[in-house]
């Protein structure tokens, strides 16, 4: 299926990965990705094809209710993780503690929280990272230019001031599907 997948990607879309083009995954089993703009339902599937062109297993965190029949099954397969959103529940300790028990896990999260146009990013993504130890990889949704860009790994500095304007400058001037929502 990765042959399909480069297929579609390259050929058919026309998209190009550049970069740290396999997410360091020798060396970085465990990892925050964050991938922006999110504007469109269109992210998911580039995202499912880079993960499947690079070979680097990523995951996921969806409501639990996503995860039951049909749809359960191929949400798994993808790398998806039920998470219960109840309320009262501590999201970004429960997402962190899902780093321990793994050998290998690779978090994407979209830092908008949305698809809509957001005035600023939400922050948990950051504290989720801090929380599991791990480093933060960005990755591109450049609809413009029709790439991913992917960083090297970015380890926190715990200055989030400084970890934040570093983030966001990865993204500066990237255009989504949606540009008016970029």
């Amino acid at each position: 299926m990765r042959w399909l997948a480069k297929l579609i990607y390259f050929r058919l879309f026309g998209w190009k990965i550049v970069g740290n083009t396999n997410f360091s995954k020798n060396t970085v089993k465990k990892a925050v990705i964050i991938s922006a703009p999110h504007t469109s339902n269109y992210d998911f599937f580039i995202g499912i094809f880079l993960r499947k062109i690079t070979g680097v297993k990523t995951n996921f965190v969806a409501k639990k209710e996503l995860f039951t029949w049909p749809f359960g099954y191929y949400f798994r397969s993808v790398g998806g993780v039920s998470l219960d959103r109840t309320s009262g529940q501590n999201k970004v300790e429960a997402i962190a503690n899902l780093f321990k028990d793994k050998d290998e896990f690779r978090l994407t999260l979209a830092p908008e929280g949305t698809r809509t146009k957001v005035s600023d990013w939400k922050t948990g993504f950051y504290y989720i990272a801090q929380k599991a130890k791990v480093p933060i990889i960005m990755f591109t949704l450049d609809f413009e230019n029709k790439q991913n860009n992917i960083s090297e790994p970015y380890y926190l500095t715990n200055d989030f001031e400084k970890d934040m304007a570093y983030l966001k400058d990865f993204f500066k001037d990237v255009k989504g599907k949606v540009p008016e929502n970029s």
